[in-house]
């Protein structure tokens, strides 16, 4: 006897064309990524602000060029205010990590507009990305659990 197996891919039937096309574009408004962010500040783009929602030390070591600290466990409504009528950018460690999601959806709440950088400062430095702080490119590349004890 002969099983042929079931898809995997297909076993959720694709969306139809014009579904898709509503549901990319609509991701899009929430989302950025490193090659789009890393073109913007080559050229001068404005519009945008960067804000990095990792720890207060990691900020120090190592951040994306021109970035804001505003560590997510600490946003709270009496955070520093924030540019007024930029889309904020937030990242985090990296795809693991929601603490940019998180970050993200406190501050639309609070009338923000928002998108979060996929990929994250891991995949920022993957892919070359420059960096500021203390310590840039010898930083920590990853959260790491032991640093808490």
């Amino acid at each position: 006897m002969n099983i042929k197996p079931k898809t995997q891919v297909l076993s959720t039937p694709a969306a139809r064309p014009e579904d898709a096309v509503e549901y990319f574009k609509a991701k899009g408004r929430y989302e950025t990524d490193i090659a789009d962010v890393a073109f913007d500040l080559r050229k001068g783009i404005p519009g945008f602000t960067i804000v990095d929602v990792r720890d207060a030390r990691s900020y120090e070591e190592a951040h994306l060029p021109g970035a804001l600290s505003l560590p997510s466990g600490q946003l709270t409504p009496s955070s520093p205010a924030l540019p007024e009528g930029e889309v904020l950018v937030l990242y985090c460690w990296g795809p693991a990590c929601n603490g940019a999601s998180k970050a993200a959806a406190r501050l639309a709440a609070s009338g923000y507009q928002v998108k979060e950088m996929l990929g994250g400062i891991e995949y920022w430095r993957k892919e070359g990305g420059t960096l500021e702080g203390t310590l840039g490119e010898k930083a920590p590349m990853y959260w790491n659990m032991r640093s808490l004890a």
